[in-house]
């Protein structure tokens, strides 16, 4: 059976909560390969508006099971919170339905202060994190340090891991002109939290390689966008894992040969949350008309995202590195009555055309983009469900993307709601 890796083609926000609902009812096992709760997922289900923001999105689907992979930073706290929202709407959840591997590294209060305290230092150091903890987990990772889901089970081993950490972050949070860690108070809170964790511990690696050879499908979620890619995002505007689809083996601890299909998540326009370049970027009337029809603002944060028109460069460069096979097409109703609609075809640096985002900060600071032009159309595509419901117009513009990015459209949404989708292309087919 086939299984299916779901990557935002942009910036984030491109609309993944929608579609890998809309994927997971055909999906036996949901997996969340990347990122923390940094990055929200909206999911509406028979008009019942449910958010995410570290679980996979499958978990409001019964009979599925949900994973969260290695990769992901696991904030245990905001876990518990989630969860326990969750269970209010109704939504079951349980070991069986629910697992996290062993080896997943935790978010510790710690992260989030050292976040928080970076970005305010100065104007040197800013990102334009959501001050979460999300990077210093990862620097934690790296440097050998981290506390893993498997370490709340040994309290010897617990104990070991946090002083490594400590004798890090207490260096640190010196020069920040931070407080030192209250090393007994953080084991208790760890100790506290543990069996609410251990409960859903599992070698997720194994469950998977179990559910590969009985032939079930896997559907593969990651969280942000291809451009907050550590490696090929617009650094160091970026987040602090891969993001890209190679990321969704070493992330769950599959071999890359268990990916059949990946499908990009690519907005009809473009929107970006925070700090860094944005070539696209609009900050006139039609901005501010894509913001107020995308109701653009973050799940997770709420802050205000920035819209441009749609930039075929970079999806065409992320479909590349991602090896995206086909898009799903989100928000095309944003577009509706829009007389004149634009396209970045290319940029322009220094008297030169590019048809790829140079890798240097100065350089993507510079690059003015080349337009292309296309009639808009009047017609509303609000709910559409067909090609035959779309405006002659709209189908032109959803013709040329394809052309644009070298990629063709697998599935087209028209709302926020799941059986508003146009398939074109069966993702999960052999």
């Amino acid at each position: 059976m086939a299984n299916v890796v779901v990557v935002g083609a942009q910036w984030g926000d491109e609309g993944k909560g929608k579609i890998v609902d809309w994927l997971s009812e055909r999906a036996d096992v949901i997996a969340r390969f990347q990122g923390g709760h940094n990055a929200g997922h909206t999911l509406v289900i028979d008009g019942e508006v449910f958010k995410l923001s570290l679980l996979p999105s499958g978990i409001v689907r019964g009979g599925k099971l949900s994973v969260i992979g290695n990769g992901v930073v696991l904030d245990p706290w905001h876990l518990q919170k989630e969860i326990a929202g969750l269970r209010g709407q109704g939504v079951t959840i349980t070991p069986e339905t629910l697992m996290i591997a062993e080896n997943t590294p935790l978010i510790l209060p710690i992260h989030g202060e050292l976040d928080r305290a970076r970005e305010a230092q100065s104007e040197v150091a800013k990102i334009g994190t959501t001050g979460r903890g999300i990077g210093p987990a990862y620097e934690d990772k790296v440097g050998r340090r981290s506390v893993r889901v498997a370490d709340l089970a040994d309290d010897a081993t617990l104990e070991l891991r946090v002083d490594r950490a400590l004798v890090h972050h207490d260096a640190l949070r010196r020069g920040l002109g931070l407080e030192p860690i209250d090393r007994d108070a953080l084991l208790a809170s760890l100790r506290a939290i543990a069996p609410s964790v251990l409960e859903y511990a599992a070698p997720v690696w194994k469950v998977l390689a179990e559910q590969r050879r009985a032939g079930k499908r896997i559907l593969f979620e990651g969280a942000q966008g291809a451009l907050l890619d550590i490696d090929f995002g617009t650094y160091p505007y970026v987040t602090s894992s891969n993001v890209i689809a190679g990321q969704a083996a070493t992330g769950t601890g599959v071999g890359p040969n268990a990916i059949d299909f990946v499908l990009g998540i690519v907005k009809a326009y473009t929107t970006r949350v925070g700090e860094g370049p944005f070539p696209a970027e609009l900050h006139d009337a039609d901005g501010q008309r894509l913001g107020e029809r995308g109701h653009e603002f973050g799940t997770v944060t709420g802050r205000k995202r920035r819209c441009g028109w749609f930039d075929a460069v970079l999806v065409r460069q992320t479909c590349a590195t991602s090896g995206v096979k086909g898009i799903a097409f989100t928000k095309l109703d944003v577009l509706d009555g829009f007389e004149t609609l634009k396209i970045c075809v290319g940029y322009e640096l220094d008297g030169k055309r590019l048809d790829y985002l140079p890798t240097a900060a100065n350089s993507q600071a510079r690059c003015k983009p080349i337009y292309e032009e296309m009639p808009g159309w009047s017609q509303s595509t609000e709910g559409a469900r067909s090609w035959a419901d779309l405006p002659a117009e709209a189908i032109k513009y959803v013709r040329r993307v394809e052309e644009l990015i070298d990629c063709p459209v697998a599935l087209l949404s028209t709302s926020p709601e799941r059986e508003d989708t146009i398939l074109v292309t069966d993702p999960f087919a052999d």
